[in-house]
């Protein structure tokens, strides 16, 4: 399928690897010239090249911690008026809410909400403007489905979700659309993170912890980065005008309603 944005640019963040990458790979692979925004210079730039090597669209890549405002203004500095934005930051270390301090959960609210609704308000006027906008938050399957030790993201993700309901039914008359992406279990670095210190604390070895959370999932498998960079792609796209305030979650059937 043609999903039509060839030669729309798009700011991709926390896109070294993982699911950012997935995205920004997937986007241009479809004619999008990409901009691509994480902390890690050197890793940032192994991948911008990949990317170009992969397809036929220009990379940006900007070295910078999206979750300060110097960063968010060197991001906008290369990409300024974005026809795809594409949120994405690191969550925030798991724990007892009785561990947290209020630094914490600021730090977590700040990464993790106010950093995409910032770069949602400093682009999605120019979105509306031009009559073309696509915005995907990628947030978490945490979010219908709170998982107890990761309270800071929790929260932080629910109230970006809560904003995200009002506003995009909002933009969606001037065919801009905002939606989240819930990633359940992805074969990520930082799945690779958590089992490791599954295992430990277990004593168990990381295969046979990798292996029984794999055979856990409904589908028998953790997601493959790809498929997700592909979904957020077709959400990207001109035939995805009518969904807007939705959140799709994407975890092989782990989430067990209806709704």
């Amino acid at each position: 399928m043609d999903l039509g944005i060839a030669g729309k640019t798009a700011l991709v963040c926390a896109a070294s690897k993982g699911l950012g990458r997935a995205c920004a790979m997937a986007l241009a692979r479809e004619g999008v010239n990409v901009t691509i925004v994480a902390r890690t210079a050197q890793t940032l730039e192994q991948t911008a090249e990949e990317i170009r090597k992969a397809a036929k669209a220009q990379v940006t890549a900007v070295a910078a911690d999206i979750t300060t405002q110097e960063g968010r203004s060197q991001a906008l500095a290369a990409c300024a008026a974005p026809d795809i934005l594409v949120n994405n930051a690191g969550g925030p270390p798991p724990g007892d809410f009785r561990d947290w301090t209020r630094e914490d959960w600021i730090k977590a609210i700040d990464a993790n909400m106010l950093t995409a609704i910032e770069l949602i308000k400093a682009t999605v006027d120019h979105m509306i403007a031009q009559r073309f906008g696509r915005i995907v938050n990628i947030t978490s399957s945490a979010v219908k489905a709170p998982i107890e030790i990761l309270g800071l993201s929790n929260g932080a993700r629910a109230g970006l979700t809560g904003f995200v309901a009002g506003v995009a039914r909002k933009t969606v008359r001037h065919n801009v659309t905002i939606n989240n992406l819930l990633p359940g279990p992805f074969d990520t670095d930082r799945l690779r993170g958590t089992v490791t210190s599954v295992a430990k604390a277990s004593g168990r070895s990381f295969e046979d912890v990798w292996k029984e959370r794999q055979q856990g999932n409904p589908a028998g498998r953790f997601g493959n980065p790809e498929e997700f960079g592909v979904a957020c792609a077709f959400l990207c796209g001109q035939h995805a005008g009518y969904i807007t305030g939705q959140n799709l979650l994407l975890d092989g059937g782990a989430f067990p309603g209806t709704l």
